[in-house]
């Protein structure tokens, strides 16, 4: 499932499509501490977090991963989301828990 298709199916928000049409979810990743996000998270997870800074822009570009799904309504401001635009990041916006968005991808995904 694209990030794009994950976020139209459960009415999350876009806020940059980046590549989200074109890389499939691998997995799931869940963390706020950056500096494990880069060594742990793998290509093409979705990368759960509420850490909405141009940090997190960085280590997604770094960890490559699928897309970045900000939880618990955190919105990144204008500079931080033009970051995500330049460097092609699909960003979606949820209100649930981290918890909750994890549990929904690990369904899709057929994890659990």
């Amino acid at each position: 499932m694209t990030p794009l298709a994950f976020a139209e199916k459960y009415g999350y928000t876009v806020a940059c499509a980046g590549c989200g049409n074109e890389r499939e979810i691998g997995g799931v990743y869940c963390c706020d501490l950056l500096s494990m996000v880069m060594g742990r998270a793998k290509e093409d997870d979705a990368f759960l977090t509420v850490m909405g800074n141009v940090n997190t822009i960085a280590v997604a570009v770094l960890a490559d991963v699928g897309c970045v799904i900000l939880c618990e309504g955190i919105k990144l401001d204008e500079a931080v989301l033009q970051k995500a635009v330049d460097q092609e990041v699909c960003v979606l916006y949820s209100d649930e828990p981290t918890f909750q968005v994890a549990l929904k991808l690990a369904k899709e995904l057929e994890l659990v």
